[in-house]
């Protein structure tokens, strides 16, 4: 079944201006490794970054802004605090919400918080690799500190089954992504196997889907798009429009070129496609 038929019509480069034109503050609650770069694809998407971290006065740059990203990758006592303080700013003031739930499956404590947030907070959007999507429905998960490995046959179907729990658009990343609701899955078939070689991508989609469901009224929409658009930069970074690639370090330099610069023309519907339904 063809996205139209799903009564769903993306329009990447009407998207893109949409971010540049309404330059949405994004706050993201994120881990400390890949800080920068959660900041710098937020501005080049034409977002406006702010990393507001503290407890005191994060649900207030959260209502002031138009989408938060709550990233668990260094979870600590005070953040886990910090997040859902920041999550539930977000639910008053209307905000989408995306969570990140970066290595659940790994920890009993990483579980624990991944739980809270996702059961105490109305997220709009998960974003997580194979593995942290299926410990977050108790499905048997492979998580080595926060990668993924294992094979997962099933993703589609545990994708769906965690929209269903959560409530949430569900972004799996993985061979292919794949983004879910509770009705129905679809695969994306765009990106390269070099963003694989670069620490924080996952951190990177997640702001990208924030930032644009920022911009976008339905997460679904958001989610796919953002997705899409991830997925074409880095195509286009590896096929070398944005400068000569040598290694892992001049890819990464590459794709934020390309983020901030690639306006594709692809049809999101060559790329998109329904993978799974529910049962009627």
């Amino acid at each position: 079944m063809s996205l139209a038929e799903q009564g769903i019509d993306l329009d990447l480069a009407a998207a893109r201006a949409r971010v540049r034109d309404r330059a949405p503050l994004i706050n993201s609650v994120t881990n400390a490794v890949t800080v920068n770069q959660v900041a710098n694809i937020t501005l080049y998407w034409g977002g406006l970054p702010v990393m507001s971290d503290d407890e005191r006065e994060v649900a207030d740059m959260v209502a002031i802004s138009q989408g938060c990203l709550l990233n668990m990758g260094t979870v600590s006592e005070s953040g886990e605090e910090t997040m859902l303080t920041a999550g539930r700013g977000a639910m008053e003031a209307g905000v989408p919400l995306v969570v990140d739930p970066v290595g659940v499956g790994a920890t009993p404590t990483r579980d624990r918080v991944a739980d809270r947030l996702v059961s105490e907070l109305d997220v709009d959007i998960i974003s997580g690799n194979y593995g942290e999507i299926s410990a977050l429905v108790g499905e048997d998960a492979e998580v080595r500190g926060v990668e993924s490995v294992g094979e997962y046959a099933d993703i589609a179907g545990t994708a769906m089954a965690c929209a269903q729990q959560t409530g949430a658009v569900v972004a799996a990343s993985g061979e292919t992504d794949l983004i879910a609701t509770a009705d129905s899955a679809f695969e994306l078939q765009a990106g390269h196997e070099r963003l694989g070689e670069v620490v924080g991508t996952g951190c990177m989609v997640g702001v990208t889907l924030a930032t644009f469901a920022a911009v976008m009224d339905d997460p679904l929409e958001a989610a796919l798009t953002g997705a899409l658009c991830f997925g074409l930069a880095g195509e286009a970074a590896a096929a070398g429009e944005f400068g000569a690639v040598h290694g892992p370090a001049s890819y990464e330099t590459a794709f934020l070129d390309a983020v901030a610069g690639h306006e594709s023309t692809v049809d999101p519907a060559d790329r998109i496609g329904l993978l799974l339904e529910a049962d009627p």
